[in-house]
């Protein structure tokens, strides 16, 4: 079990309370105007944690599948879709080695449900680069995708040479350091943030067009700039025809 896997399985019960959370159905109406989404359409969700995108697009007769390293996020997932009445494809995996038969008709990875978030040792570069190759493996030609990731802008005006010094912040990588304590135990992070110019050439690279670059944070969707201070960066792109 990787720091990340046993902070989601300490995290699991409480996630829903987290803020950005509440943004729920705003954002899930973004996302079928943005990628054009019809009912009936096959979606992949990468990094799905309690489900909260998974089952609202359910509830508007999308056939979903979520995947998640952490099954107690997925356990909740699974009560609330019950509770729900809606059916959802739930898969334990690591998004870096997911694997389907299924070529879905969509897929979105949201809120740093697995891009960006390192254990430890693993490459930043390779680590990220390998969720992406796997969705788009996994979508049929002409399949939008939709990503947020953490933007290194902001570490970038946040951290200081001492923070450096110290370890928190490596320039070279954009990878932040931390600790989270969550019910009594000590969690170590790591976080790779992006800049938007180079997370739109791993898009490329992989094979995506890249049809919009925006600011992305949780609860602030919208078709606008990227703002220097914000959280997230949000890429709108399509597997070629």
């Amino acid at each position: 079990m990787n720091d990340w896997e046993r902070f989601f399985e300490l995290h699991a019960t409480s996630y829903m309370e987290n803020i950005f959370t509440r943004s729920t159905l705003a954002e899930v109406d973004f996302l079928v105007e943005v990628m054009g989404l019809r009912p009936g359409m096959a979606i992949l969700d990468m990094g799905c944690g309690t489900g909260r995108h998974s089952l609202e697009l359910a509830k508007r007769g999308y056939r979903m599948t979520g995947v998640d390293l952490s099954g107690h996020m997925l356990n909740e997932a699974r009560k609330s879709a019950s509770a729900a009445g809606v059916q959802i494809e739930w898969v334990q995996a690591d998004a870096t080695a997911y694997q389907s038969d299924t070529r879905f008709d969509a897929a979105i990875c949201l809120c740093e449900g697995a891009f960006g978030l390192l254990g430890a040792g693993e490459d930043p570069a390779e680590h990220d680069h390998a969720i992406l190759q796997n969705l788009y493996a996994a979508l049929r030609p002409g399949a939008p995708v939709l990503l947020t990731a953490l933007s290194a802008l902001r570490h970038i005006r946040q951290f200081s040479p001492e923070d450096v010094a110290a370890g928190k912040y490596d320039p070279l990588t954009l990878v932040e350091s931390g600790m989270f304590e969550i019910k009594g135990e000590q969690i170590p992070t790591r976080e790779r943030g992006y800049t938007a110019p180079e997370l739109r050439l791993l898009f490329r690279f992989v094979g995506f067009e890249v049809l919009h670059t925006w600011g992305g944070t949780a609860g602030n969707w919208g078709r606008r700039p990227l703002e220097l201070d914000e959280y997230e960066i949000m890429v709108a792109g399509r597997k070629p025809a």
